[in-house]
């Protein structure tokens, strides 16, 4: 089921029948320099995120820059494919604004009339959900940078396009949050008890692994991506097949191997666990070097972060993609009222002692009845509901 949101007028970059390649850009805010990019090349749209400074991390009025053009392109005849990607050289997108939503909860709390904490989230999930269901082909090039909301706007598509420079990761129970953007859906669904893996632990997928972990469909080398692009645009017949053979034959002979291979056999039977309790006592029986590593970097995590995480990949893998993210902004709302996301913005991106106090300390503390509460229907009917 589509989420409904009201239709936009349409962004025409044709003229007089004939092909024209056209910059458009947009800004909600008033700024004289958009955020979101577009080109335009006749049925095919280029978009950029433009805040490489930022390393292109996604805010409120990126997400309602991105939607409306997306959703009338989901709906107009005279688009067929959509290609996404970031400014500069160092990121796709490195997150999302977390911030500037901790910031809005606190001012809400005090008395004042905020609710970016509500619409960031609640919006940005609209938003990935139309990604995951566009019916139009929709190419990433994830070169750089790609963590949490970034990959929100990327895994969720059908084309997403790796380098030798991507960075993949979903770090967010070392912030005392958890891997939200759809991860409960295309983490539960990785081989092997991955995403379980790729959740908890945040670990880093570099380059081609990012491709053999299942989050990337295409391995491409950074230098070819320009001409990628450039052949994607002057395409003539669209389809999933066309696109996927254009993609496939910038693909290097040879594609990196995957970094976890000699690992995958022990994440498959310690990650499989049915509490994060298990896991470790897996992990100690298991008694290897890899094995110990994995131990204590769970041991910095939020405890409250891994049980819900757990509990999310577990329910998620179970889950239509719709419901996905109801469960997801509950989580939001829910870490958002708690002690650890704060405790792990301050410590990660304010202080940046990387010295968190989670509360409750242990996994032992956590209450089952505190977990159950995470994910528990919001009061007075403000589920997010697609």
């Amino acid at each position: 089921m589509r989420s409904s949101v009201r239709n936009l007028p349409a962004l025409f970059c044709g003229l007089g029948g004939k092909r024209v390649c056209q910059k458009m850009s947009f800004s909600m805010s008033g700024a004289s320099k958009s955020e979101i990019l577009v080109d335009c090349h006749g049925s095919k749209k280029v978009v950029t995120l433009n805040r490489p400074k930022a390393l292109n991390a996604l805010n409120l009025n990126m997400v309602r820059e991105f939607y409306p053009k997306l959703q009338e392109w989901n709906s107009s005849s005279d688009v067929d494919l959509v290609i996404l990607k970031g400014s500069g050289d160092k990121a796709f997108c490195a997150g999302g604004d977390v911030l500037a939503v901790v910031r809005s909860f606190k001012d809400a709390e005090s008395g004042k009339d905020c609710t970016m904490h509500k619409d960031f989230f609640r919006e940005e999930y609209i938003l990935n959900h139309l990604i995951g269901t566009f019916n139009k082909q929709y190419v990433c090039l994830i070169d750089g940078i790609v963590m949490g909301g970034g990959c929100g706007l990327s895994v969720n598509g059908r084309f997403r396009v790796a380098t030798e420079k991507t960075m993949l990761a979903m770090p967010e129970t070392a912030l005392g949050l958890f891997p939200d953007v759809g991860g409960s859906y295309f983490l539960s669904r990785l081989k092997g008890n991955l995403g379980m893996y790729l959740a908890l632990s945040g670990y880093r997928l570099l380059g081609a692994d990012a491709f053999h972990a299942g989050l990337a469909t295409h391995f491409v080398e950074s230098s070819a991506l320009a001409k990628l692009e450039n052949e994607l645009v002057n395409m003539k017949d669209v389809n999933e097949n066309s696109v996927d053979e254009v993609i496939r034959s910038f693909e290097p002979k040879k594609i990196p191997d995957f970094s976890l291979s000699k690992n995958l056999a022990q994440i498959r039977d310690s990650f499989g666990a049915k509490s994060v309790e298990e896991i470790l006592l897996s992990l100690e029986k298991d008694g290897s070097d890899w094995a110990k590593k994995q131990a204590a970097t769970l041991g910095k995590m939020s405890p409250t972060s891994l049980k819900v995480t757990h509990r999310q990949i577990t329910e998620g893998s179970k889950m239509n993609y719709a419901k996905i993210f109801t469960m997801e902004y509950r989580l939001t709302q829910r870490f958002l009222a708690d002690k650890d996301f704060h405790e792990g913005c301050r410590a990660i991106l304010i202080d940046k002692d990387r010295k968190p106090k989670w509360n409750p300390a242990t996994l032992s503390e956590v209450k089952d009845s505190v977990i159950d509460h995470y994910f528990s229907p919001l009061p007075n009917n403000t589920d997010l509901k697609l």
